[in-house]
């Protein structure tokens, strides 16, 4: 073995082990399984240990396969930051970036800022992932991504990660600039709302859930309500003057700007949130350093 290293040996270990499944990783690598199992068995063969354990779950890493694997996945970091490197001695930009994110976090927030770092970077091969906070977490966790942007409500669901806060985010209550629901110019409190339509998130999420324990506080129901999954979609109702959107204040920051929304002003401090970054330290490429450090300070 120390005389003649077979790479790819290590690197399909190493992608069995991320997905979990021989399967899948034939699919993603277009790697046939039997090729596959074969390269596993020649592995588990050369260092007479098994490495995963075969179950109807899927290929799970023996106490000896956990320990390749660390070495493995250093390695390969490794590799990948003495190919930058190099790339840069030439002044060659090349590489990729991946960033995870929730969809309304990156259209209405983050959008201009990749905008300007791809137009710089044009041979960074860029990719935007918008999933749950939870299926980010387990990708960045696999490797999958470079870094997560995303409001965090359980600082557990990132143990092991590394947190960055970027903001701190209000919510606010905003209407179409010509609505006759209510007079923005006006301060209100949350109990003249009670039988207003409102546009608030869909009920299992955690901003809907915050407003409804500050209304109930305040002895306040909400009895007229539109509830919406997307913030994106809460947008497009409030300017089709749907009713009263419930929305994070940097999301309509431009409508707010430009005058086509007007926030109502409240006697009552409504929800902050705080908007991180998550990361993995030694996984950070010149590439993320570089997006971290020239563009995320401008949002």
């Amino acid at each position: 073995m120390k005389e003649n290293i077979n790479l790819n040996l290590y690197k399909i270990f190493y992608e069995v082990a991320k997905n979990g499944s021989i399967s899948i990783t034939a699919q993603k690598s277009y790697i046939s399984q039997p090729a596959i199992s074969k390269s596993i068995k020649s592995l588990e063969q050369a260092y007479q240990q098994k490495l995963f354990h075969r179950t109807s779950k899927g290929m799970v890493l023996t106490e000896s396969g956990e320990q390749l694997y660390k070495c493995v996945d250093e390695a390969l970091s490794m590799l990948n930051y003495a190919e930058e490197q190099l790339f840069a001695k030439n002044n060659i930009k090349k590489g990729t970036l991946k960033i995870g994110a929730p969809s309304h976090i990156i259209s209405l927030i983050l959008m201009e800022e990749i905008y300007e770092f791809h137009k710089k970077y044009p041979n960074i091969e860029m990719t935007i992932i918008c999933r749950s906070t939870e299926e980010l977490i387990k990708m960045l966790r696999n490797d999958n991504i470079d870094i997560i942007i995303d409001i965090i409500s359980y600082k557990d669901e990132i143990s092991g990660l590394s947190i960055k806060k970027l903001k701190d985010m209000v919510h606010c209550f905003v209407v179409k600039t010509d609505s006759n629901f209510i007079n923005y110019k006006t301060k209100h409190s949350l109990k003249e709302l009670e039988n207003l339509p409102l546009i608030l998130p869909a009920k299992h999420s955690s901003h809907r859930r915050k407003i409804e324990e500050i209304a109930k506080m305040h002895q306040t129901k909400y009895n007229n309500v539109f509830s919406i999954e997307t913030s994106e979609i809460i947008c497009e109702a409030v300017k089709n003057n749907c009713g009263i959107g419930y929305i994070l204040e940097d999301v309509v920051k431009k409508d707010l700007q430009e005058g086509t929304m007007k926030k109502i002003q409240l006697k009552e401090k409504l929800p902050k949130v705080s908007l991180y970054l998550i990361y993995k330290e030694k996984n950070l490429s010149s590439y993320s350093l570089t997006f971290i450090t020239d563009y995320l300070k401008e949002i």
